[in-house]
């Protein structure tokens, strides 16, 4: 089984100075902005049904 991915940039500040953090699964601490943050799968989206969504045109 592979190794889950890493996030590739930070969410604040864009910076690549990405590490582990210690508080568990999932935690990654930015070396530039010094910020902690945490990333967490919430699941799969439904499947895209066939036709319009609700309240979107078609250009």
């Amino acid at each position: 089984m592979s190794e889950r991915a890493a996030p590739f940039h930070c969410p604040y500040c864009g910076d690549e100075d990405l590490r582990p953090n210690e508080q568990g699964h999932g935690a990654w601490e930015c070396a530039a902005c010094s910020r902690a943050f945490q990333l967490k799968f919430l699941g799969l989206l439904a499947p895209k049904t066939s036709g319009n969504t609700p309240g979107r045109e078609e250009i």
